[in-house]
């Protein structure tokens, strides 16, 4: 069955309707997480593969993995319970910046405290318990979804059987966090971030998205791709039209205070915080790993995460790509090739 009769689906809702602390400080009244899944459960509640999805993603994996929720897949639902829910923070349905603050009917907005990605993490588990998962079969995270599910594997370690990590590290390196604040300036430096408005930030937002494309991607791909035919021309270049494009297509699908807050908790990450450090927490992993960097990755760099492999044991994979660190996304017949090996 082709992923296509999949994707598209309208999310199911779950809500944990009572006080939710949060690892920063204070707390959330209540939270409500959005979430796909496809196939079914089976008896024994232990079928399941959990997707934590990346920064901007939502929750329909068949929609932004294209070729993953397919019979004879990797993420085949005639096999496999498959779930993925919309983080916190997120504007796809999710608890975020712009849900409703119930003290005063209006959206939070930048009043929306700070979350972690171990408050995601917690959230999961409440969800994961609501739907009567006894034990997971596979956790794949890919970039900050691999945040996400390093956090979780070290907080339940008795829960899964192996872990996916793709392009991701056990704490964010400076790089990552300069990049965040110079996309977070970008969204400061437009007026409209500061009223509270749905649309507030748009244009610091389309801003940020075009600066990130630059370490998402690489030269390599920038001139193979962007590159114009013409030898004569002195303006309207193809890849300023396509920075353009990439900061309006995000406008039109997210969010710029759920974006500036998300950041922040891509900032914040750190597995060794209150453990003793990174590698006294990557030990603490029970499920056979699995690590998969990609070789042009600017982001979350191959030496970078070929270390991190060291230190949990896992066994591990290069994947290459012309396309950076969105090759984790682009090279499915690889990736799937690999990880159908441990399931």
């Amino acid at each position: 069955m082709h992923y296509a009769e999949y994707a598209g689906r309208a999310p199911q809702f779950f809500t944990i309707d009572r006080p939710f602390p949060l690892e920063a400080g204070g707390e959330l009244p209540s939270v409500t997480l959005a979430y796909h899944t496809y196939g079914t459960l089976n008896a024994a509640g232990d079928n399941v593969i959990w997707v934590c999805h990346a920064l901007t993603a939502n929750s329909d994996v068949a929609e932004w993995w294209p070729g993953t929720v397919v019979e004879g897949g990797l993420l085949d639902p005639t096999r496999y319970f498959i779930v993925c829910a919309n983080k916190l923070g997120s504007p796809y349905g999710s608890t975020s910046p712009i849900s409703t603050n119930p003290a005063t009917g209006e959206p939070w907005y930048l009043d929306f405290p700070q979350i972690t990605m171990r408050d995601m993490v917690r959230a999961y588990g409440e969800l994961r318990r609501a739907l009567g998962i006894r034990r997971v079969r596979m956790l794949i995270g890919g970039s900050t979804g691999g945040c996400q599910a390093m956090e979780w594997a070290i907080a339940e370690p008795e829960l899964f059987d192996t872990l996916a990590l793709t392009v991701t590290l056990p704490r964010t390196t400076p790089w990552i966090v300069a990049d965040s604040e110079a996309q977070r300036l970008a969204i400061e430096a437009d007026p409209t971030f500061l009223e509270r408005r749905i649309d507030g930030g748009a244009a610091g937002l389309a801003a940020a998205r075009a600066m990130s494309m630059l370490i998402y991607r690489n030269s390599t791909a920038f001139n193979r791709t962007q590159h114009d035919p013409e030898t004569d021309k002195l303006g309207d270049f193809r890849a300023s039209s396509y920075q353009r494009y990439q900061g309006e297509k995000l406008c039109r699908r997210f969010n710029a205070h759920c974006y500036y807050r998300l950041l922040q908790a891509l900032d914040s990450h750190d597995v060794g915080r209150g453990r003793g450090g990174v590698e006294a927490a990557l030990g603490g992993i029970a499920a056979k790993t699995v690590v998969l960097s990609v070789d042009t990755d600017m982001m979350f760099t191959e030496p970078e995460v070929r270390e991190m492999a060291g230190l949990i044991g896992a066994d591990y994979y290069t994947l290459h790509s012309d396309f950076g660190h969105d090759g984790f996304l682009i090279e499915t017949p690889q990736l799937t090739r690999i990880l159908k090996e441990y399931l």
